[in-house]
C-alpha cells in the first residue's frame, strides 16, 4: 500500500495540491500583503502551468505504468478542484479595480463553478455510501481544462495585456465558457445520480 501511495502518478497529484500555496504565496511575496506585481503574476502563473499539466501527466503515466491506485482516483479530482478554486477567490479578492479581473459580473462565472464542485463532490460523497459509483465523462474534463487555461489568462492578467492585447478579455470569455461547461456537467452528474437520491 505505501508503494502505491508515493508511486510517480500520486506524487505529482501531491506535488500539484502543494502548488495551491505557492500559488497564493505569489501574490503575498514580499510585501506581506496580497498585491499583484508583474513579478507576482508571472511567478503564479509558472506555478499555476507546471501543476496543470501533472493533471494530464499523472494520469497518463498511471494507466501507462499500470499504477493505478485508490488514493489517486480520490486525491486526482480534489487537488484539480484545490487549485481551482483557491485561484479563483485570490483572483477575486484581488480589489485593485484598475487591474482586469474577476470582479462585477465575472464573479457570477466563478460562483457557479464554486457551487458546482461542492455540489458534485457531495453527491459523489453521498452516491459512495451507497456503493455507487459516478465515472468521470469527458466532458467533465474539457471542462477542467477550459477552467485551468482561464485561470491561467486571468493569473497573468493585466501582464499579459502589455504583451497581447485583450490578454485578460481572453481570460473573463474562457471563464464564461468553463462556468457554462460546468453547469451543463454538473446537471449530467445530477441526472446520473438522481435515482439514487430519490427515495421509491
Amino acid at each position: 500500500m505505501a508503494n502505491r501511495a508515493f508511486n510517480l502518478p500520486n506524487m505529482l497529484t501531491y506535488a500539484r495540491i502543494l502548488a495551491v500555496p505557492m500559488v497564493v504565496a505569489c501574490f503575498f511575496i514580499p510585501e506581506g500583503r496580497l498585491q499583484s506585481s508583474d513579478f507576482a503574476r508571472w511567478s503564479a502563473l509558472i506555478i499555476f502551468a507546471l501543476a496543470s499539466i501533472t493533471d494530464y501527466v499523472d494520469g497518463y503515466i498511471a494507466r501507462a505504468w499500470k499504477q493505478t491506485s485508490n488514493i489517486g482516483r480520490m486525491l486526482d479530482p480534489i487537488a484539480d478542484k484545490l487549485l481551482v478554486s483557491t485561484c479563483l477567490l485570490l483572483l477575486a479578492a484581488d480589489t485593485d479595480r484598475h487591474q482586469a479581473g474577476i470582479a462585477g459580473w465575472s464573479l457570477w462565472a466563478a460562483i457557479i463553478i464554486l457551487c458546482r464542485e461542492i455540489l458534485v463532490s457531495g453527491l459523489r460523497e453521498y452516491l459512495a455510501a451507497l456503493k455507487v459509483s459516478v465515472p468521470v465523462t469527458q466532458l467533465a474534463k474539457w471542462k477542467t481544462a477550459i477552467q485551468m487555461v482561464a485561470v491561467g489568462f486571468l493569473l497573468l492578467g493585466p501582464a499579459g495585456d502589455k504583451l497581447v492585447p485583450y490578454w485578460s478579455q481572453t481570460g473573463i470569455a474562457l471563464l464564461w465558457i468553463s462556468a457554462i461547461v460546468t453547469l451543463y456537467t454538473g446537471y449530467d452528474y445530477f441526472r446520473a445520480g438522481v435515482k439514487h437520491i430519490v427515495d421509491d
